[in-house]
């Protein structure tokens, strides 16, 4: 089952599922929602810290990219708090070179790249579109 919210996300992925799972069946829930309100109601309630800084900064991120991607007309309260953070920058590339580290640096969103998380410029694309019909 999707979560309806980023917090019952977290719940979830607490509870031993697949974090890239999770947050990606979230995203989908989160754009498939009928208005801005119902999207930013599922990003407003502040999920748990969950002792994972790497974690807990990734939900930060997304929740403060979501409401400026999507246009919400506001950020919840609670990604600006320092524990959403990271000390020390977090490559999400495997084994990055040199070389990739430096394009995540520049390519990373600011959302992103505030909390010390260095990724890709659109991290949180999804395929999206009809299923191609068998000919």
């Amino acid at each position: 089952m999707r979560p309806n919210t980023l917090a019952e996300a977290v719940e979830s992925i607490q509870a031993g599922s697949a974090r890239d799972v999770v947050l990606a069946e979230f995203v989908d829930r989160f754009d498939l929602a009928k208005t801005d309100q119902d999207r930013y109601a599922s990003i407003e309630r502040e999920p748990k810290l969950t002792g994972d800084s790497r974690l807990d900064a990734l939900i930060g991120a997304i929740a403060e990219y979501l409401a400026k991607q999507r246009r919400l007309g506001r950020v919840p309260h609670w990604v600006c708090d320092p524990a959403r953070r990271l000390e020390k920058p977090w490559f999400t590339a495997t084994n990055p070179s040199d070389a990739m580290r430096e394009y995540l640096t520049f390519s990373s969103p600011a959302e992103f790249a505030s909390r010390n998380i260095f990724t890709e410029e659109r991290p949180l694309r999804r395929a999206r579109g009809p299923i191609p019909t068998k000919p």
